[in-house]
């Protein structure tokens, strides 16, 4: 069990862990930084961008990194719950049914395209996101832990894509963007070593007990009343103000706040600041506000900075 004596440790651990990533990964220190804040807070992380940006070679480091189990699972339109689930098979030897685990029993899990799928399949996550089980013909199975989706989407407008229901999106706990990458990192690009050769050179760093004992650290992070009250601010605006659809629901600032204690663990702090749920405020909120009267323009990355803005700190 991990304490909070052991945050100088933990510290050093996390910033060799994103010094490494961004040997593979480069010009994205924030965005890494996000990902294994998100998986310290035992979120799922949803990356949406163009195809052939680092998304799923983000997904391969942080599984190498990491030292975890790791499956992906290609997400196309004839897909079904089987396929991500498993299935049961009839065995003659044995005269009954045998019970074969699909891909979704792993530890890591790349969810590629997800939303080339159509919504039953889709679905298939729903219960394993949430609950870190699956159930299939009566039976519930648990899944390995930690357990961890990282799922990449297209975006919604490109041909063959089926948007995510509410239901699910409120299971990842950050949606990210990766970007184009900027000059200096794309020419380091151009002439480096091809990025999956990088990857199979990286030694896992962790084992999954250890990343355990990261994720105790994350949870005892103190929030202190008055940061607790902002949270709840910044989630009462989002309920009161006729700004959005629907507000934040308790899930998500249930989630905001465990982002924030990732977020300050790996600032090397045994306390959250305001900075640290500002910092993981776009990335938590993003995908669960939809903006509708004054701010009906307002695009999905700038609903944080409004958030920021319009909220005062305590």
């Amino acid at each position: 069990m991990s304490s909070i004596s052991d945050l100088p440790s933990h510290h050093a651990t996390t910033r060799t862990l994103l010094a490494a990533a961004g040997q593979v990964i480069l010009g994205k220190d924030t965005q890494l930084k996000l990902a294994l804040a998100c998986l310290l807070a035992r979120g799922h992380l949803l990356i949406e961008d163009l195809p052939g940006v680092g998304k799923t070679t983000l997904a391969h480091v942080l599984a190498r990194l990491l030292g975890l189990d790791f499956q992906r699972i290609q997400f196309t339109s004839d897909m079904l719950p089987a396929d991500i689930i498993g299935v049961s098979v009839f065995e003659r030897s044995s005269g009954s049914f045998q019970f074969h685990p699909g891909p979704i029993f792993s530890q890591l899990i790349l969810a590629d395209e997800v939303n080339r799928a159509t919504p039953k399949a889709q679905s298939a996550l729903l219960e394993a996101m949430e609950e870190r089980q699956v159930t299939s013909e009566g039976v519930t199975r648990p899944l390995p832990q930690p357990f961890f989706v990282i799922a990449t989407q297209n975006p919604t407008h490109q041909i063959g894509t089926f948007p995510l229901p509410e239901s699910q999106l409120d299971r990842f706990l950050m949606r990210i963007a990766l970007g184009y990458p900027d000059r200096e990192a794309e020419r380091a690009l151009l002439s480096g070593a091809d990025r999956r050769t990088l990857i199979a050179t990286l030694p896992p760093m962790l084992q999954a007990d250890e990343l355990q004992q990261l994720q105790d650290a994350a949870a005892l992070i103190h929030a202190s009343p008055a940061l607790i009250e902002y949270v709840q601010a910044l989630a009462e605006y989002s309920r009161r103000r006729n700004h959005f659809v629907n507000g934040l629901s308790p899930r998500a600032t249930l989630g905001l706040l465990a982002a924030a204690r990732a977020w300050a663990l790996l600032e090397g702090r045994p306390h959250v600041l305001p900075e640290d749920v500002q910092a993981v405020l776009p990335g938590v909120v993003a995908h669960r506000l939809q903006p509708g009267g004054e701010l009906g323009g307002l695009g999905s990355e700038a609903i944080g900075r409004h958030l920021i803005e319009a909220v005062p700190l305590p």
